[in-house]
């Protein structure tokens, strides 16, 4: 369905009994809420389930870029309000996890707990610059130039004969991404810092990591900076581990919100 929410349009899906606790799921760059249909359908039946394409992708509005971090945390809580949503358990994958590290710094009495997956928590000169220069690329010559290099990057085996079966589903969410919202995030992801923030989180925290992710190191120095925050790697998994090893990430996320009070 349609959102009307900090002067956009969304789209979102929700699933799952109301008053049930909710969880909300963000997608990663270049992709959309599909990327959380083996989730939807594993917590829908004890959780109120939302899952929303972030601004410029799926079906959600673009507007114009740069956008920053702060911009798509506050997307989220104008979601929260509308549907009148007090407070949720929020996880995401890449940009996804680093939105959910924005909304636990910024808004801790909106979430009952936190889980950022495959993510880091702030970018660095060498990031700033892959980030410009595939805003270059896709400026240039649209979105299919950068499908085989993100999918290889994101999953080492994605090219290969022994590639996962959701690659294709994959390469078609990367194909549609809105080439001006691709853009518009990675102004978001050139440019971000919550290191300085993660040590006075206070709410529970779950870090998601694949160990074949490249993210692994940025995603263990989170889970050392937040006090009290748990760690679980996926063996094996690539960079978007909700969908490599779906049955453990859902184990992993449903421990994890049954053991908040």
């Amino acid at each position: 369905m349609k959102i009307k929410s900090n002067g956009i349009t969304f789209n979102v899906q929700v699933d799952g009994p109301e008053g049930a606790p909710w969880v909300a799921f963000s997608n990663s760059l270049a992709t959309n809420l599909g990327m959380w249909d083996a989730q939807a359908a594993y917590f829908k039946a004890k959780y109120r389930v939302l899952r929303y394409d972030q601004r410029g992708h799926g079906g959600t509005e673009v507007t114009p870029g740069p956008y920053t971090f702060d911009l798509l945390v506050a997307d989220v809580i104008g979601l929260f309000d509308a549907l009148e949503i007090d407070k949720a358990f929020f996880a995401g994958v890449s940009m996804g996890g680093m939105t959910a590290l924005g909304l636990v710094e910024q808004h801790p009495d909106r979430v009952l707990g936190v889980a950022p997956c495959d993510c880091s928590s702030a970018s660095t000169p060498a990031s700033k610059q892959q980030w410009e220069e595939r805003i270059a690329i896709v400026r240039q010559s649209g979105m299919p130039n950068l499908v085989d290099s993100t999918l290889t990057r994101w999953f080492p085996t994605a090219l290969t004969p022994e590639a996962p079966p959701f690659i294709p589903k994959v390469r078609e969410m990367i194909l549609g991404t809105r080439p001006d919202g691709f853009a518009g995030c990675c102004g978001a992801l050139a440019d971000f810092n919550y290191q300085p923030g993660l040590a006075a989180i206070k709410r529970p925290v779950l870090v998601i990591v694949g160990t074949k992710d490249q993210m692994l190191a940025g995603s263990r120095q989170i889970h050392a900076d937040i006090p009290g925050s748990t760690i679980v790697e996926l063996e094996g998994a690539g960079h978007l581990s909700n969908l490599d090893r779906p049955d453990e990430y859902n184990r992993a996320l449903e421990t994890f919100m049954q053991g908040v009070h």
